[in-house]
């Protein structure tokens, strides 16, 4: 885990908290940590030195760790992707889906044991997930979430350490049908969002030998380019590149894009 743990931030803002967490961490590895006890400031220290794990209070004072979490995901920071562990001392059903669903990585639980940190720290480092990007969903693939609880053999199809090809062909297909549909609410993250959907449907048709799928996925993504540097959308031509992509999509390939 030592590599992944060089730079930790702590975004919390009790202070005796925010020194015992990383105090625990330098007791297994050698790291940097920076502390931040407000929601701006966290945003602010994140970058600059550039974490490559984030610990974060759900909710004290002026700390949001639901709101900086969103933030982080959608901004254009290097570590927009780093792992993020959020902290409560209240684990209640409605906290847990909403940490999930801001897009961190997993949940941990005050007062906690070093048991339990060493968990949630293998799961993030030695377990990575998929990354998915979206428009109302940014974050890793929210069903591995809080995986750190769970020790015992895998025992589903959908647990497999990796997302079949067509699974993962046919997810990114939906999100590019969701990104078109939210170009009007939020065209910054729709771009984005179609920017990765092509990118990794460029490499699936690669990997399958498929040159057609390959090269509808070059087209659209030079189309994208076209747009990012236009500045805005027109939303007839963005439909009408996108349908040799959206071509592939099975007819019965309904269902929400995010994973």
């Amino acid at each position: 885990m030592a590599p992944m743990l060089q730079r930790v931030l702590i975004a919390d803002p009790h202070t005796a908290n925010a020194r015992m967490v990383g105090e625990l961490i330098r007791s297994m590895v050698r790291c940097q940590v920076w502390a931040a006890p407000t929601t701006d400031k966290a945003l602010k220290l994140a970058g600059s030195v550039e974490p490559d794990i984030i610990f974060v209070e759900m909710s004290a004072g002026e700390m949001d760790g639901v709101a900086f979490t969103r933030k982080l995901r959608r901004s254009r920071l290097s570590c927009r992707q780093a792992p993020v562990i959020m902290m409560c001392g209240e684990a209640t059903a409605a906290k847990i889906l909403a940490a999930r669903d801001c897009g961190v990585h997993e949940f941990l639980r005050k007062p906690f044991t070093v048991k339990d940190l060493v968990r949630r720290l293998e799961a993030v480092t030695l377990r990575p997930r998929d990354w998915v990007e979206a428009v109302d969903y940014v974050g890793p693939d929210r069903r591995r979430f809080n995986s750190g609880d769970y020790k015992g053999p895998l025992k589903r199809r959908s647990d497999a350490p990796a997302t079949p090809d067509a699974a993962r062909v046919s997810q990114a297909l939906k999100i590019v049908r969701s990104a078109i549909a939210s170009v009007d609410k939020d065209p910054a993250q729709a771009l984005r969002a179609l920017q990765t959907q092509a990118t990794d449907l460029q490499k699936a048709g690669v990997k399958a030998g498929d040159m057609k799928l390959t090269t509808t996925a070059v087209d659209f993504n030079r189309y994208l380019a076209e747009v990012e540097k236009a500045g805005g959308f027109d939303k007839a031509e963005l439909a009408k590149k996108a349908a040799p992509l959206l071509a592939y999509l099975p007819k019965d390939g309904s269902g929400s894009a995010a994973a």
